[in-house]
């Protein structure tokens, strides 16, 4: 399983005083980048391929609250995945030290190609990294984005 360790900072608190929604969102896309980037593929490398991950919807569940600077533990799976990687599903689950489910946020994307602006597959490198993710309970098969 691929995790994270982070902590709910100041500028993560919402006005009811627990991390607000767009901080669980921005913490899932710190994992995210920190996975593609310990399996070969650092921000430095996706530009150079002009290659970006975009994600088209998140899916955010509530289960207990994060408070100021409070740990969380933030795991990585793999959701859904197109045969040629062009689009994906994954999904980060948010625990306190507790052990306690707090927050899972599910993202569905795929890869843009930065120059043309469209959806596109992912180098085999890439394809292959994301293969190795665990995979959820319900993992399905997505259909391509290519046409």
């Amino acid at each position: 399983m691929y995790e994270k360790t982070l902590v709910a900072g100041w500028a993560d608190m919402d006005f009811n005083s627990h991390m607000a929604n767009t901080a669980f969102l921005a913490k899932c896309v710190d994992v995210r980048l920190g996975f593609f980037s310990e399996h070969g593929f650092p921000m430095s490398e996706l530009l150079r391929l002009k290659l970006g991950p975009v994600v088209q919807r998140d899916e955010l569940e509530y289960r207990r609250e994060v408070h100021l600077l409070e740990q969380v533990r933030v795991t990585l799976a793999l959701a859904g995945l197109a045969s040629d990687g062009s689009r994906w599903m994954m999904r980060n689950e948010f625990f306190r030290l507790d052990g306690k489910l707090s927050a899972s946020v599910t993202s569905t994307g795929g890869w843009l190609d930065l120059a043309a602006r469209t959806l596109t597959a992912p180098p085999v490198g890439l394809l292959a990294a994301l293969a190795a993710l665990p995979q959820t309970e319900d993992f399905q098969t997505l259909a391509s984005s290519l046409k």
